[in-house]
């Protein structure tokens, strides 16, 4: 599956770029056209570091951030991004002057929540939801449900690719979207005209990674 690996190269830094294998994929949510292998930026420091750059422009000078609640293992991004919003003079209210970088834990029903350590974090906070991918944007509600449930006022979402421009009536901020993966799709279930035609899956994917089949 790996051999029909292509690039997609942000015109902005040549260090952040998309890996992207065609074929028929599954995730928790719907079937996908294409995976995007983020990996490398996930933990690849110059890839981090350099993606951190570009969606920190979009918030540098205009944006309150407390707190950074990190989708998909992003936390190596996350950490620069908030060295990246720091250097650039971003508004803080936190008492340390320091934005607080954290993840919700997903308990048996899928629900994502934060422990009482955690919470202070969250509380009363400007949060800035950043994730690897966004494609059905499932997910990202559900992380925009459980902030204001422990009442965070999300300010701000940030993704290396997504598929969805905004939710809750907030921009979401990507490197990279649909337009730039021609024929990208996602499909529910049940309409997914692969199994229709009997396309074999290649995968299960997630924020981690993928399992062939």
């Amino acid at each position: 599956m790996e051999k029909r690996i292509f690039k997609i190269v942000s015109p902005i830094d040549s260090k952040v770029m998309l890996r992207v294998i065609p074929g028929h994929f599954v995730t928790s949510h719907s079937h996908i056209n294409y995976y995007v292998d983020l990996t490398m930026s996930q933990a690849r420091q110059s890839e981090a570091e350099a993606a951190a750059r570009i969606l920190a422009r979009k918030y540098e000078s205009s944006t309150v951030v407390d707190t950074i609640i990190c989708l998909n293992s992003c936390q190596v991004i996350g950490a620069y991004l908030a060295q990246e919003l720091t250097k650039g003079g971003i508004m803080s209210l936190n008492a340390h002057n320091t934005i607080y970088i954290t993840a919700p834990e997903q308990d048996i029903n899928g629900q994502m929540i934060f422990r009482d350590n955690s919470k202070p974090m969250v509380q009363g906070k400007n949060i800035l939801i950043l994730s690897t991918s966004i494609t059905t944007g499932v997910t990202l509600e559900k992380a925009i449900r459980s902030v204001e449930y422990y009442g965070g006022k999300v300010q701000g979402i940030a993704s290396i690719f997504s598929f969805v421009k905004e939710a809750h009536g907030v921009e979401v901020n990507s490197i990279f979207n649909a337009d730039d993966m021609s024929g990208y799709a996602s499909f529910d279930e049940k309409d997914c005209p692969m199994c229709r035609t009997g396309q074999r899956i290649d995968a299960i994917v997630n924020g981690f990674g993928y399992s062939k089949i």
